[in-house]
């Protein structure tokens, strides 16, 4: 009963990691596409600002 007990403890517990694993590497992930979605942003609104700035000259 005992090892029964521990065998599905160990099986829970390696779940466990394996998500968390998961996880970790999922957020690492969303951070990096944020951050690349940050700077496409600053690249789109920086060209806006200049195509702005020739519509004023005109």
């Amino acid at each position: 009963m005992d090892t029964e007990l521990f065998s599905d403890l160990e099986r829970r517990l390696d779940m466990l990691l394996e998500r968390y694993g998961a996880l970790k590497r999922e957020n690492e992930q969303l951070r990096a596409d944020n951050a690349r979605l940050q700077q496409e942003r600053e690249g789109v609104k920086t060209r806006i600002d200049g195509i702005l700035r020739k519509l004023e000259g005109i």
